[in-house]
């Protein structure tokens, strides 16, 4: 078994490694660019770099399914492993969709988490999770039919778009993913939920190729096409392996930055302000009041620690505060 998950990261690390250069030459010949804004010259980038990644998933995960079912003749989890991956898929192509419509006609806001929605019907359809939850004040709560035709579609939804939202800087989005699901995967395996790790490290070991194109300076952007789909496949381990509560605790960062725009109406966006060195500067202002957004808060803590800030500054300080969280969460289980 450890060849056969050894095997499956591998076909997704390598599918994704050599299929992203290829993207990066062919996007700016379709249009497919996008603004770095936060470089000072702000240079084109090649954008809806999802597209190598989820194929990078995919390959793995069928490699997990071909292998089990012809070599070792299993399957197991075969149906959950394949409501997994349509969903993922599903929410990919509604992610090229967003990524191709916002730049023509733009989508508001409420528009996303209904475009994203039908996404879920995949995991809904196969009655994944248990409906018995731990609510606060009320104890232990069978949901029933509600957990699968309420709850599924609410977190994969909200961790779509949620998972969205903190976005924007080199190397964040999939930094990011990478941090989530490698403590989902951790959590799966200590608890003996081989095929759940699997699907977490699928993901895992393709975000850590693709980061190699997408750190500091980027020569691709993930698109919604990846944040959407990273962001369904953390809701779907998290419910696979009863992690719910752990994924809300990971979710910390996203959770601030739902709440830090609601203060400017949510017409503010992530970015920062750079100088002709590259250096950043708060977008806004320079007080505290001026934080909307978890990298604004990101860029506000160095300013008082260091003269200069880079992006890449910003980046490692998220992805440090993140994984402090991350390592907290395995020592807590």
């Amino acid at each position: 078994m450890d060849y056969l998950l050894l095997t499956v990261f591998a076909t997704s690390f390598l599918v994704t490694f050599f299929l992203t250069p290829l993207w990066i030459r062919a996007a700016p010949h379709a249009g497919l660019v996008g603004r770095d804004m936060n470089k000072y010259d702000k240079p084109d980038v090649a954008e809806i770099g999802g597209i190598p990644l989820v194929a990078g998933f995919t390959s793995g995960v069928l490699t997990y399914i071909a292998i089990s079912t012809f070599y070792f003749k299993q399957n197991g989890f075969l149906v959950l492993i394949l409501a997994a991956l349509l969903t993922v898929l599903s929410i990919a192509i509604i992610g090229i969709v967003d990524d191709i419509l916002r730049w023509k006609i733009g989508l508001k806001q409420w528009q996303k988490p209904l475009l994203t929605l039908p996404a879920a019907l995949p995991v809904m359809a196969v009655n994944a999770g248990q409906s018995s939850m731990v609510i606060p004040f009320l104890g232990s709560v069978d949901l029933g039919i509600i957990y699968p035709l309420l709850i599924i579609p609410l977190g994969i939804t909200g961790a779509a778009n949620g998972f969205n939202m903190l976005a924007g800087y080199n190397g964040l989005e999939a930094g990011m993913g990478a941090i989530i699901l490698t403590t989902l995967g951790l959590v799966a395996w200590k608890t003996g939920e081989t095929w759940v790790t699997m699907l977490a490290f699928s993901m895992v070991f393709a975000l850590l190729a693709f980061l190699r194109y997408n750190w500091h300076p980027a020569k691709v952007f993930p698109g919604d096409t990846m944040t959407y789909s990273v962001g369904a496949l953390i809701a779907g381990v998290a419910i696979f392996g009863n992690m719910e509560k752990i994924a809300v605790v990971l979710f910390i960062p996203y959770i601030l930055d739902f709440f830090l725009p609601l203060r400017a109406g949510l017409k503010v966006e992530a970015f920062a302000k750079p100088n002709k060195d590259n250096s950043l500067e708060m977008p806004y202002g320079d007080g505290w009041r001026d934080i909307y957004d978890s990298a604004h808060l990101a860029l506000f803590v160095l300013k008082k620690l260091k003269t200069k800030v880079y992006e890449k500054d910003v980046v490692t300080f998220i992805l440090s505060a993140e994984l402090f969280i991350a390592l907290a969460v395995i020592i807590w289980v």
